[in-house]
């Protein structure tokens, strides 16, 4: 059986799953549906067209749905998508999508938003996703599965972030990051591949070694424009089932240019 606290306040339209908690001083309210089992702290606020899944721990001073931070926004009918079993620390801050961005905000299952992390208008956020404390996105950036940014990471709107990258902490990202790659700096520039990550995720050898020798074709090898050693390497190590990863990732039409290793 779900706890409300005395003190919340709740809207009569906000669905409640079954053992939902709600603690002191909060506020819910809007079209709100927080799934089973969902708990917020004290002092949390949520808003608008938003739905939370089950399980989603909400702590104290989170601002979940309230308007897109975006001067376009004229009351249109929005949304933003919370999956199941997220943890969203403190001072977190997730804005629904505005009707130029498709007009919904999505984030998966499993994240971990640490506090002040911000999660703008009409992104969309994949599975097991990391934001540590601080890290920031733009409107319409799009983050894969199991990525990790670092503390203080700021990423620019319409900007890619490929499953399984990792952004260091303190960077500043204007271009897209491939799949399992490794980015930091400001602004960032490719640095590698996310070995650590693979390695803890128990990636095959051989298609750690694949990606590694896609790598090399692409950024170390500098024969020929990028876009035709990306189709040389996509014959040569298709192969891979990662491989085909960054392949299909860099053959999307995208808004920004890719992150590169910094020239020598």
């Amino acid at each position: 059986m779900g706890i409300v606290h005395e003190t919340a306040v709740i809207d009569a339209s906000v669905k409640l799953g079954a053992d939902v908690t709600i603690g002191p001083f909060c506020c819910v309210t809007g079209n709100v549906v927080l799934g089973d089992g969902v708990t917020l702290e004290s002092h949390v606020v949520v808003t608008g067209n938003t739905t939370i899944g089950d399980a989603t721990h909400i702590y104290p001073f989170a601002s979940i749905g309230h308007i897109p931070q975006d001067l376009k926004f004229d009351r249109e009918d929005v949304s933003l998508e919370i999956g199941a079993r997220n943890r969203i620390r403190e001072h977190v801050t997730m804005n629904p999508g505005t009707q130029g961005g498709g007009a919904v905000t999505k984030v998966g299952d499993d994240g971990l938003f640490m506090m002040g992390a911000h999660v703008a208008h009409d992104c969309i956020v994949g599975d097991n996703v990391i934001l540590a404390n601080n890290a920031t996105l733009g409107g319409h950036v799009l983050v894969g599965d199991f990525a990790i940014l670092g503390g203080l990471v700021g990423v620019h709107q319409f900007c890619r972030i490929g499953a399984h990258a990792f952004i260091g902490a303190g960077s500043l990202v204007v271009e897209d990051v491939i799949p399992f790659g490794a980015a930091t700096g400001n602004r960032a520039v490719l640095s590698g591949l996310n070995l650590v990550g693979l390695k803890r995720r128990d990636f095959d050898r051989a298609e750690i070694n694949a990606l590694r020798a896609l790598y090399k074709s692409l950024f170390v090898e500098s024969d020929g424009a990028l876009m035709g050693r990306l189709a040389k390497a996509a014959i040569e190590y298709g192969g891979s089932e990662c491989v085909q990863q960054v392949v299909e990732f860099m053959r999307v039409e995208q808004n920004r240019g890719y992150c590169t290793p910094r020239n020598k």
